[in-house]
Protein backbone atom coordinates (compact mmCIF):
# COMPACT_ATOMS: atom_id res chain seq x y z
CA UNK A 1 0.00 0.00 0.00
CA UNK A 2 1.37 3.47 -0.83
CA UNK A 3 2.77 5.52 2.31
CA UNK A 4 0.43 8.96 2.62
CA UNK A 5 1.92 11.99 1.36
CA UNK A 6 3.01 14.65 4.21
CA UNK A 7 -0.73 16.42 4.48
CA UNK A 8 1.86 19.33 5.70
CA UNK A 9 1.83 20.00 1.85
CA UNK A 10 -0.49 22.78 0.56
CA UNK A 11 -1.22 22.96 -3.04
CA UNK A 12 -2.65 25.70 -4.69
CA UNK A 13 -4.65 24.99 -8.22
CA UNK A 14 -5.60 27.83 -10.84
CA UNK A 15 -7.67 27.11 -13.21
CA UNK A 16 -11.17 28.19 -14.69
CA UNK A 17 -12.54 24.97 -15.31
CA UNK A 18 -14.81 23.35 -12.55
CA UNK A 19 -14.24 19.76 -13.47
CA UNK A 20 -10.42 20.08 -13.50
CA UNK A 21 -10.41 21.80 -10.26
CA UNK A 22 -12.56 19.64 -8.84
CA UNK A 23 -10.73 16.68 -10.28
CA UNK A 24 -7.41 17.81 -8.52
CA UNK A 25 -8.44 18.40 -5.58
CA UNK A 26 -10.28 15.08 -5.02
CA UNK A 27 -7.01 13.12 -6.41
CA UNK A 28 -4.83 15.05 -4.49
CA UNK A 29 -6.25 15.46 -0.99
CA UNK A 30 -7.22 11.43 -1.35
CA UNK A 31 -3.01 11.29 -1.07
CA UNK A 32 -2.47 12.87 1.70
CA UNK A 33 -2.17 16.78 0.26
CA UNK A 34 -4.27 19.67 1.58
CA UNK A 35 -5.87 21.52 -1.45
CA UNK A 36 -6.95 24.63 -2.16
CA UNK A 37 -8.01 26.48 -5.72
CA UNK A 38 -8.65 29.74 -7.60
CA UNK A 39 -10.05 30.86 -10.74
CA UNK A 40 -7.99 33.96 -11.14
CA UNK A 41 -4.63 35.31 -10.84
CA UNK A 42 -5.77 38.23 -8.50
CA UNK A 43 -7.08 35.38 -6.16
CA UNK A 44 -4.59 33.27 -6.58
CA UNK A 45 -1.91 36.40 -5.44
CA UNK A 46 -3.50 36.52 -1.92
CA UNK A 47 -3.81 33.00 -1.89
CA UNK A 48 -0.01 32.75 -1.87
CA UNK A 49 0.34 35.62 0.20
CA UNK A 50 -1.16 34.42 3.11
CA UNK A 51 -0.61 30.68 3.09
CA UNK A 52 2.45 28.52 3.23
CA UNK A 53 2.23 26.81 0.09
CA UNK A 54 4.41 24.22 -1.42
CA UNK A 55 3.29 23.97 -5.03
CA UNK A 56 1.31 25.78 -7.49
CA UNK A 57 -0.54 23.76 -10.22
CA UNK A 58 -1.59 26.40 -12.86
CA UNK A 59 -3.55 25.95 -15.98
CA UNK A 60 -1.89 28.16 -18.56
CA UNK A 61 -5.27 30.06 -20.10
CA UNK A 62 -4.26 33.56 -22.16
CA UNK A 63 -4.39 35.92 -21.30
CA UNK A 64 -4.21 36.12 -17.64
CA UNK A 65 -2.68 32.69 -17.36
CA UNK A 66 0.27 32.02 -19.15
CA UNK A 67 3.86 31.23 -18.57
CA UNK A 68 4.31 35.18 -17.57
CA UNK A 69 2.14 34.08 -13.92
CA UNK A 70 4.38 31.36 -13.08
CA UNK A 71 7.95 33.21 -13.66
CA UNK A 72 6.18 35.91 -11.70
CA UNK A 73 5.09 33.08 -9.16
CA UNK A 74 8.96 32.09 -9.42
CA UNK A 75 9.98 35.57 -8.18
CA UNK A 76 7.50 36.48 -6.17
CA UNK A 77 7.33 33.15 -4.33
CA UNK A 78 10.45 31.13 -4.73
CA UNK A 79 9.84 29.24 -1.74
CA UNK A 80 6.90 27.92 -3.61
CA UNK A 81 7.52 25.24 -6.65
CA UNK A 82 5.23 25.58 -9.95
CA UNK A 83 3.87 23.11 -12.35
CA UNK A 84 1.90 23.50 -15.40
CA UNK A 85 -1.16 22.60 -16.92
CA UNK A 86 -2.07 22.87 -20.79
CA UNK A 87 -3.87 21.41 -23.68
CA UNK A 88 -2.34 17.79 -25.08
CA UNK A 89 -1.88 20.14 -28.69
CA UNK A 90 0.09 23.19 -26.88
CA UNK A 91 3.22 21.46 -26.12
CA UNK A 92 5.33 24.28 -26.95
CA UNK A 93 3.67 26.32 -24.18
CA UNK A 94 4.69 23.39 -22.15
CA UNK A 95 8.45 23.39 -22.72
CA UNK A 96 7.85 27.52 -22.25
CA UNK A 97 6.88 26.81 -18.93
CA UNK A 98 9.75 24.35 -18.31
CA UNK A 99 12.43 26.94 -19.22
CA UNK A 100 10.36 29.57 -16.82
CA UNK A 101 11.03 27.89 -13.79
CA UNK A 102 8.53 25.18 -13.83
CA UNK A 103 9.20 21.45 -12.20
CA UNK A 104 6.53 19.65 -14.39
CA UNK A 105 3.79 19.56 -16.80
CA UNK A 106 0.56 17.94 -16.97
CA UNK A 107 -1.28 17.59 -20.28
CA UNK A 108 -5.08 17.53 -20.52
CA UNK A 109 -7.18 15.10 -20.72
CA UNK A 110 -5.86 14.43 -17.49
CA UNK A 111 -5.36 10.86 -15.65
CA UNK A 112 -5.26 10.43 -11.76
CA UNK A 113 -1.83 8.03 -11.88
CA UNK A 114 -0.14 10.55 -14.01
CA UNK A 115 -1.15 13.51 -11.98
CA UNK A 116 0.02 11.81 -8.73
CA UNK A 117 3.45 11.25 -9.60
CA UNK A 118 3.90 14.25 -11.76
CA UNK A 119 3.18 16.41 -8.38
CA UNK A 120 5.25 13.76 -6.25
CA UNK A 121 7.82 14.79 -8.95
CA UNK A 122 7.99 18.39 -8.31
CA UNK A 123 7.75 18.47 -5.00
CA UNK A 124 10.57 16.13 -4.89
CA UNK A 125 12.52 18.77 -7.47
CA UNK A 126 11.75 21.74 -5.40
CA UNK A 127 12.46 20.49 -1.98
CA UNK A 128 16.06 19.34 -3.64
CA UNK A 129 16.67 22.91 -5.24
CA UNK A 130 15.53 24.69 -2.02
CA UNK A 131 18.10 22.21 0.06
CA UNK A 132 20.88 22.95 -2.40
CA UNK A 133 20.35 26.85 -2.02
CA UNK A 134 20.52 26.33 1.41
CA UNK A 135 23.73 25.00 1.26
CA UNK A 136 24.60 27.50 -1.06
CA UNK A 137 23.82 30.20 0.94
CA UNK A 138 26.15 28.55 4.25
CA UNK A 139 29.14 28.56 1.97
CA UNK A 140 28.87 31.34 0.66
CA UNK A 141 28.57 33.20 4.64
CA UNK A 142 31.19 31.07 6.04
CA UNK A 143 33.60 31.98 2.24
CA UNK A 144 32.48 35.43 3.46
CA UNK A 145 33.41 35.33 7.32
CA UNK A 146 36.90 33.79 6.64
CA UNK A 147 37.80 36.69 3.75
CA UNK A 148 35.95 39.34 6.03
CA UNK A 149 38.83 41.51 6.13
CA UNK A 150 38.33 42.54 2.71
CA UNK A 151 35.72 45.07 1.74
CA UNK A 152 35.53 43.79 -1.81
CA UNK A 153 35.71 40.34 -1.40
CA UNK A 154 32.05 39.88 -1.05
CA UNK A 155 30.83 40.36 -4.71
CA UNK A 156 34.14 39.13 -5.82
CA UNK A 157 33.61 35.96 -4.85
CA UNK A 158 30.27 35.59 -6.14
CA UNK A 159 30.94 36.85 -9.16
CA UNK A 160 33.96 34.49 -9.93
CA UNK A 161 31.62 31.69 -9.35
CA UNK A 162 28.92 32.49 -11.83
CA UNK A 163 31.48 33.55 -14.52
CA UNK A 164 33.35 30.30 -14.11
CA UNK A 165 30.03 28.20 -14.04
CA UNK A 166 29.15 30.44 -17.18
CA UNK A 167 32.57 29.07 -18.91
CA UNK A 168 31.89 25.49 -17.41
CA UNK A 169 28.65 25.44 -19.33
CA UNK A 170 30.27 26.64 -22.42
CA UNK A 171 32.34 23.77 -22.53
CA UNK A 172 29.70 21.63 -21.98
CA UNK A 173 30.04 20.06 -18.91
CA UNK A 174 27.76 18.53 -16.80
CA UNK A 175 24.80 20.21 -15.22
CA UNK A 176 26.19 18.60 -11.13
CA UNK A 177 29.66 19.88 -12.45
CA UNK A 178 28.69 23.25 -13.33
CA UNK A 179 26.65 24.09 -10.36
CA UNK A 180 29.98 22.62 -8.31
CA UNK A 181 32.42 24.94 -9.58
CA UNK A 182 29.97 28.11 -9.16
CA UNK A 183 30.15 27.24 -5.10
CA UNK A 184 33.62 25.84 -5.37
CA UNK A 185 35.26 28.86 -7.33
CA UNK A 186 34.17 31.14 -4.41
CA UNK A 187 36.89 29.11 -2.01
CA UNK A 188 39.67 29.92 -4.72
CA UNK A 189 41.25 32.00 -1.90
CA UNK A 190 40.33 30.32 1.67
CA UNK A 191 43.66 29.36 2.15
CA UNK A 192 44.31 33.43 2.62
CA UNK A 193 42.92 33.04 5.99
CA UNK A 194 46.22 32.53 7.31
CA UNK A 195 47.89 35.37 5.66
CA UNK A 196 48.44 38.30 8.23
CA UNK A 197 46.64 41.63 7.73
CA UNK A 198 49.50 43.58 7.63
CA UNK A 199 50.55 41.78 4.61
CA UNK A 200 47.50 40.92 2.95
CA UNK A 201 46.08 44.50 3.32
CA UNK A 202 49.19 46.58 2.44
CA UNK A 203 48.85 48.86 0.31
CA UNK A 204 52.63 49.17 -0.32
CA UNK A 205 54.41 46.96 -2.94
CA UNK A 206 55.48 43.53 -1.01
CA UNK A 207 58.83 42.53 -0.13
CA UNK A 208 60.22 38.69 -2.19
CA UNK A 209 59.84 37.47 1.23
CA UNK A 210 56.23 38.69 1.89
CA UNK A 211 54.76 37.54 -1.53
CA UNK A 212 56.22 34.16 -0.65
CA UNK A 213 54.02 34.27 2.62
CA UNK A 214 50.86 34.99 -0.17
CA UNK A 215 51.68 32.13 -2.39
CA UNK A 216 51.19 29.70 0.33
CA UNK A 217 47.88 30.47 0.13
CA UNK A 218 47.40 27.65 -2.38
CA UNK A 219 48.93 25.61 -0.45
CA UNK A 220 47.23 26.39 2.75
CA UNK A 221 43.43 26.03 1.32
CA UNK A 222 44.18 22.79 -0.24
CA UNK A 223 45.15 21.68 3.14
CA UNK A 224 41.81 23.15 5.13
CA UNK A 225 39.64 21.39 1.75
CA UNK A 226 42.05 18.42 1.96
CA UNK A 227 39.72 15.01 2.34
CA UNK A 228 36.48 15.62 1.75
CA UNK A 229 34.27 12.52 0.06
CA UNK A 230 32.18 15.13 -1.26
CA UNK A 231 32.57 16.15 -5.16
CA UNK A 232 32.27 19.66 -4.24
CA UNK A 233 34.57 20.61 -1.96
CA UNK A 234 37.10 18.21 -4.11
CA UNK A 235 36.59 20.12 -6.67
CA UNK A 236 37.35 23.12 -4.51
CA UNK A 237 40.33 22.06 -3.09
CA UNK A 238 41.88 21.01 -6.58
CA UNK A 239 40.68 25.02 -7.42
CA UNK A 240 42.17 26.41 -4.22
CA UNK A 241 45.83 24.62 -5.04
CA UNK A 242 46.33 25.49 -8.68
CA UNK A 243 44.43 28.70 -9.40
CA UNK A 244 48.23 30.60 -9.58
CA UNK A 245 49.40 28.42 -11.45
CA UNK A 246 49.93 29.15 -15.52
CA UNK A 247 49.85 27.41 -18.82
CA UNK A 248 53.33 27.27 -19.54
CA UNK A 249 54.52 26.22 -16.42
CA UNK A 250 55.55 29.57 -14.90
CA UNK A 251 52.49 29.23 -12.05
CA UNK A 252 52.82 28.26 -8.52
CA UNK A 253 53.02 26.00 -5.95
CA UNK A 254 54.59 23.34 -8.66
CA UNK A 255 54.69 24.99 -12.15
CA UNK A 256 52.38 22.52 -13.78
CA UNK A 257 52.40 22.86 -17.75
CA UNK A 258 49.03 22.77 -20.20
CA UNK A 259 46.31 20.27 -19.10
CA UNK A 260 48.30 18.67 -15.89
CA UNK A 261 47.02 22.01 -14.10
CA UNK A 262 42.95 20.62 -13.64
CA UNK A 263 40.23 22.17 -15.90
CA UNK A 264 38.11 23.91 -13.05
CA UNK A 265 42.01 25.56 -12.02
CA UNK A 266 42.21 26.82 -15.72
CA UNK A 267 38.59 28.22 -15.68
CA UNK A 268 38.83 29.85 -12.43
CA UNK A 269 42.22 31.76 -13.35
CA UNK A 270 40.61 33.26 -15.94
CA UNK A 271 37.68 34.36 -14.05
CA UNK A 272 39.54 35.30 -10.97
CA UNK A 273 42.08 37.31 -13.00
CA UNK A 274 39.37 39.25 -14.99
CA UNK A 275 37.55 40.43 -11.88
CA UNK A 276 40.65 41.54 -9.89
CA UNK A 277 41.96 43.91 -12.21
CA UNK A 278 38.41 44.88 -12.35
CA UNK A 279 38.51 45.97 -8.97
CA UNK A 280 40.18 49.03 -6.94
CA UNK A 281 42.37 47.59 -4.83
CA UNK A 282 44.07 48.94 -1.65
CA UNK A 283 47.64 49.50 -4.21
CA UNK A 284 45.75 50.41 -7.60
CA UNK A 285 42.82 52.03 -8.90
CA UNK A 286 40.37 49.69 -11.27
CA UNK A 287 41.80 48.98 -14.84
CA UNK A 288 39.52 49.89 -17.50
CA UNK A 289 37.30 47.08 -19.23
CA UNK A 290 39.49 47.89 -22.15
CA UNK A 291 43.20 47.63 -20.15
CA UNK A 292 41.59 44.35 -18.71
CA UNK A 293 41.30 42.87 -21.74
CA UNK A 294 44.87 43.92 -23.42
CA UNK A 295 46.19 42.88 -20.25
CA UNK A 296 44.56 39.37 -20.46
CA UNK A 297 45.16 38.78 -24.32
CA UNK A 298 48.96 39.18 -23.54
CA UNK A 299 48.73 35.87 -21.65
CA UNK A 300 46.24 33.87 -24.13
CA UNK A 301 49.54 31.09 -24.62
CA UNK A 302 51.63 32.08 -21.41
CA UNK A 303 49.36 32.97 -18.55
CA UNK A 304 46.03 30.81 -19.50
CA UNK A 305 44.83 27.24 -21.65
CA UNK A 306 44.05 29.37 -25.31
CA UNK A 307 41.15 27.40 -25.73
CA UNK A 308 39.31 28.03 -22.57
CA UNK A 309 40.43 32.06 -23.10
CA UNK A 310 39.28 31.97 -26.26
CA UNK A 311 35.56 30.89 -25.40
CA UNK A 312 35.96 33.47 -22.36
CA UNK A 313 36.18 36.12 -25.27
CA UNK A 314 33.37 34.93 -26.57
CA UNK A 315 31.47 35.10 -23.54
CA UNK A 316 32.10 38.58 -22.41
CA UNK A 317 28.65 39.40 -22.68
CA UNK A 318 27.50 36.97 -20.24
CA UNK A 319 30.35 38.27 -17.69
CA UNK A 320 29.24 41.69 -18.40
CA UNK A 321 25.99 40.96 -17.41
CA UNK A 322 27.44 39.76 -14.61
CA UNK A 323 29.17 42.30 -13.82
CA UNK A 324 25.95 44.67 -13.77
CA UNK A 325 23.86 42.63 -11.62
CA UNK A 326 27.04 42.23 -8.98
CA UNK A 327 27.78 45.24 -8.85
CA UNK A 328 31.12 46.73 -8.38
CA UNK A 329 30.42 50.26 -6.91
Amino acid sequence: MKEAADNSVDILIVTRESQIREDLTRWLNAEGYHCMASVEPAEAWTILQENDLSLVIADLEPPELDVDFLTKTREKFPDVGVTALTDFDNRETAVQALKAGAYGYLLKPLEETEVVNSVSNALLCHRTAAIQQREKDLVLRLVWAVEWRDEATDDHIRRVGLYSAALAKALNWEKQRIDEIELAATMHDIGKVAVADGIQLRAERLTKEEFAVVRKHTQIGARILDGSRFSLLRMAREIALNHHEKWDGSGYPKGLVGEKIPESARIVAIADVYDVLSIPRIYRPAHSEEDVLDIMKAGRDQHYDPRIFDCFLDLLPEFQRIRTEISLD
